[in-house]
């Protein structure tokens, strides 16, 4: 018998991913919200790449991550 499930990853893994993209583009998203000149604001140059640290995080964490029905 052929087994149909032939994923890289389980559920969890998939679910973590499109969360970090998620949070990674609201943190580009929040970069270009500054009003400031050249970006220099607290949101360009603070909050924005901290949410796109945040996110790169969670992807890495995702894909490092074993999901119990997949041993």
């Amino acid at each position: 018998m052929e087994n149909k499930d032939n994923f890289a990853f389980g559920r969890k893994n998939y679910l973590l991913l499109f969360v970090g993209l998620a949070v990674l583009a609201i943190g580009f998203f929040t970069m270009t919200l500054d009003k400031e000149q050249y970006g220099l604001g607290f949101l360009g140059i603070t909050l924005g790449p901290i949410l796109v640290f945040i996110g790169f995080v969670i992807e890495l964490f995702a894909i490092m991550v074993k999901d119990q029905k997949r041993v």
